[in-house]
């Protein structure tokens, strides 16, 4: 099924968005983080709806900026927290320039994809609106939530769950109901997506997870990233809840370590698969991806938009196979 043909229209779109040239220092940044490529999950989300809902693509690319530009000024302002060299294979924003220039750029980014929604009438502009104010506040209890559970041991899974929908999977459900509200759709129908897109979400972010752990080079991820860092991710939860007292000690020694060798995260790696870790990760993605299937198909979208959608969802779950 071509998502390509999204990403490609969108992708030619965002290039002949003009962002100022000056001050260059202010907007170049924006340039540079938004030119560095990525999934553009999140326009390509909106694009489907729209189009699947009988309207045209054309109506739907100011909003899907908005989101990619929104979602970016996310990454930025992470790097930052995370102290993060790398993003997306090229030095962050903050390394290339500096954290004050990375700050600022980052917030100008904010009013810009705001701006990207003034197009749109009286009443779309209201809702889609509305609708990002409440995705930017989420978002930021999100990545509070993830910085508070660093300096905890134990976090639970519906803890953890609750911050990834948040930090992650509200966005996705934005993405979805943007293509709703542009096609003029009821508050109802808006919701179906919303919550479809929730679930991938969650879905989406336990699989990075699992592949940051279990995955392979084809996906560009480094084995054992998360791992390095101590992060308390959804496999990190589980084997707190599987793990019988003496391995649990163990785990926790070796995942806090301040400095790991890779004998470390290799071992690691070996206590989460003999208890059946990969398998806990595995079933959480089938099910949110099944929960995403069956809100799509109840939906009003086309059979053809819905059947990309679900194409697309079990793309994205099928990496952990």
């Amino acid at each position: 099924m071509d998502i390509e043909k999204y990403r490609k229209t969108f992708e030619n779109y965002l290039r002949s968005f003009r962002i100022p040239k000056t001050p260059a220092n202010l907007y170049e940044p924006a340039r540079y983080i938004l030119s560095s490529g990525g999934k553009r999950l999140r326009p390509t989300l909106t694009l489907i709806a729209t189009e699947g809902y009988g309207k045209p693509l054309l109506d739907a690319l100011p909003a899907a900026t908005a989101l990619e530009i929104f979602h970016n000024f996310t990454l930025l302002h992470d790097d930052i927290m995370d102290h993060a060299s790398l993003r997306r294979g090229q030095p962050t924003v903050h390394k290339k320039w500096n954290e004050n220039i990375a700050i600022l750029s980052g917030d100008v980014m904010i009013f810009m994809a705001q701006q990207l929604l003034e197009v749109y009438s009286d009443r779309q502009y209201k809702s889609l609106q509305t609708l990002l104010n409440h995705t930017a506040i989420q978002v930021c209890e999100g990545q509070q939530l993830d910085m508070d559970f660093e300096n905890r041991i134990e976090v639970s899974a519906e803890e953890y769950l609750e911050m990834i929908k948040k930090k992650t999977a509200v966005l996705l459900g934005t993405s979805l109901q943007y293509g709703a509200i542009i096609a003029e759709k009821n508050p109802k129908e808006q919701k179906v997506l919303y919550e479809a897109g929730i679930h991938l979400g969650i879905a989406f972010q336990i699989a990075d997870d699992y592949l940051d752990t279990f995955g392979d080079s084809k996906f560009g991820k480094e084995t054992g990233g998360d791992i390095r860092e101590g992060k308390k991710t959804y496999l990190y939860i589980k084997a707190l809840d599987k793990m019988k007292i003496p391995d649990r000690k163990e785990f926790v020694e070796l995942y806090t370590k301040k400095e790991k060798t890779s004998g470390d995260i290799n071992e690691i790696i070996d206590l989460l698969r003999e208890n059946n870790i990969p398998l806990q990760a595995k079933k959480i993605i089938t099910d949110k991806t099944r929960s995403f299937i069956h809100l799509i198909n109840s939906s009003g979208l086309d059979t053809f938009h819905k059947r990309l959608l679900i194409h697309l969802a079990e793309q994205l779950s099928e990496r952990t196979i």
